[in-house]
């Protein structure tokens, strides 16, 4: 098989998965059957990719051209392979995951749920080995709206006000900001292909490039830099494997994915290092930083705890990106990869929690480590990666960007870093303190026994990665170097 086809074939795979499983409908067992062999064959297709891009190749493939000088084509480079394994990787577990929790709390519209997320495979896909801003805008959007049915899937009204904001944020950001952006690059470069180095150098002044980064990075919505940020805790009405993917394979890693990849590839690094005009943008992701934070520490939601922790961690890419360091701009390709690892397995945590013992809150989580100790211990792991502490996988990534901050002499950001971590530890290791050696209103020895195998099984699987990634990060963090240093041959 040729790379071009197996670029096409990443995103056209799970668009046939879903057809298959619409057809599948009535037939539960074929239906998810069929889901996680798309699943795996999308993990393939893009493994198979994975050995010419770490020698330095750079697989391609167009499909058309919509008009003179934009087409829609595909280019698979460094950062969008690491986005690719990552989103292809962990539909996977997250499609095992689907199984234990759709069926375990007797969800309606399985079928459509299941089509929906197969969808949004396959817009990451075509966001990830997007070859220029034209074909990155199309996949965005198609993103946004395949997952709007998963945002309103229990069709309650507060599921249809959150998928009401859903849209109105993101489609209205991509629109107003991001889409003129687009724009206004291709009538002042000439091109809107991403290009090593970037393709702004010496066509803007200091001040119209500053403009044009507020653009790309509220119009990113996906990102949720405050304060376009309240779609993401709103559509946590979504069922749990929904908030999975929102916040771990697809939707909100496609946001700080576009981020670095306009800092890198439009703008350049080398180029908009020392203007003075976009240094707003630290000052703005660390405020996101700290303020999702202390609203995570003071939220007594489990699921709206997870997902301020998620806004704050995001900013850390955006973070690290602004602080136009070679090492800074490694670490924030290698948090998308161990954010991704850390908060999935948070979420899958929590929604085993749901449905093994009907709790929200943290409030009522004392104990519960005894009832459900597989469950508890995978939590204690993605809290301790999201915290950053070793020997889970998000100390690597941390580390690359406090580097960063240090490197660019920035002791705010690092200040900020400092802060964050506190806060993190604040409102995640009271719950695993909690979750192990207190009591709770019911007795430890409770009927309440652990979520469905293949939940456990799921939860386990991530947690588990969390932990070797710290040790064997070789892929990922030579895919991140290739973005700042020559590939090596």
């Amino acid at each position: 098989m040729t790379p071009g086809i197996a670029i096409l074939g990443a995103v056209a795979v799970p668009l046939a998965g879903a057809a298959l499983i619409a057809a599948a409908h009535r037939m539960p067992n074929l239906r998810e059957a069929v889901t996680l062999a798309t699943s795996v064959a999308l993990f393939v297709l893009v493994v198979s990719l994975a050995p010419e891009v770490l020698a330095g190749g750079r697989p391609a493939a167009r499909l058309a051209e919509v008009m003179p000088g934009i087409e829609l084509a595909f280019a698979v480079e460094p950062l969008g392979m690491l986005f690719a394994l990552i989103a292809s990787g962990l539909w996977i577990v997250t499609s095992v995951y689907s199984i234990g929790y759709m069926r375990g709390n007797d969800e309606q519209h399985q079928t459509r749920y299941y089509v929906c997320f197969a969808g949004a495979l396959a817009a990451a896909m075509g966001i990830a080995f997007a070859g220029n801003l034209f074909t990155l805008f199309l996949f965005y959007e198609v993103l946004t709206l395949v997952t709007y049915p998963l945002v309103t899937h229990h069709g309650t009204d507060e599921a249809r006000r959150a998928g009401r904001l859903y849209l109105a944020l993101l489609v209205g950001s991509s629109i107003v900001f991001l889409l003129i952006a687009i724009v206004w690059t291709w009538q002042v470069a000439g091109t809107i292909d991403f290009v090593r180095g970037g393709i702004l150098s010496g066509k803007v002044s200091n001040t119209t490039m500053g403009i044009l980064l507020a653009l790309y990075v509220f119009g990113i919505g996906k990102a949720a830099v405050m304060p376009v940020h309240r779609w993401l805790p709103a559509a946590m009405v979504a069922p749990v494997p929904v908030s999975a993917l929102l916040h771990a394979v697809a939707v909100v890693k496609a946001g700080a994915f576009a981020v670095v990849k306009v800092v890198v590839y439009v703008f350049g690094v080398e180029t908009i290092s020392g203007m003075t005009s976009v240094d707003w943008l630290p000052f703005v992701a660390g405020f996101t930083i700290i303020a999702a934070s202390i609203v995570a520490l003071r939220s007594d939601n489990l699921k709206r705890r997870l997902a301020y922790s998620t806004v704050s961690q995001l900013s850390y890419v955006v973070l690290a990106a602004a602080l136009l360091t070679p090492l800074s701009i490694v670490g924030a390709a290698l948090h998308i990869a161990t954010h991704a690892l850390g908060k999935i397995t948070l979420f899958f945590a929590a929604g085993a929690i749901y449905t093994a013992a009907h709790k929200t809150e943290v409030s009522q989580l004392a104990g519960i480590g005894r009832r459900m100790p597989w469950t508890m211990t995978a939590f204690t792991v993605g809290a301790l990666s999201v915290i950053g502490v070793p020997p889970a996988a998000g100390f690597v990534s941390k580390w690359f960007i406090v580097s960063g901050a240090w490197q660019a002499g920035n002791h705010l950001a690092i200040a900020v870093f400092i802060a964050s971590t506190l806060l993190n530890a604040a409102y995640f290791m009271p719950i695993v303190y909690a979750a192990f050696f207190r009591h709770g209103a019911e007795d430890a020895r409770a009927a309440h026994g652990e979520a469905p195998w293949p939940m456990v099984v799921a939860l386990t699987a991530t947690a588990g990665a969390t932990l070797a990634l710290f040790f064997v990060a070789d892929v990922p963090l030579e895919l991140a170097r290739q973005l700042v240093e020559p590939a090596r041959s």
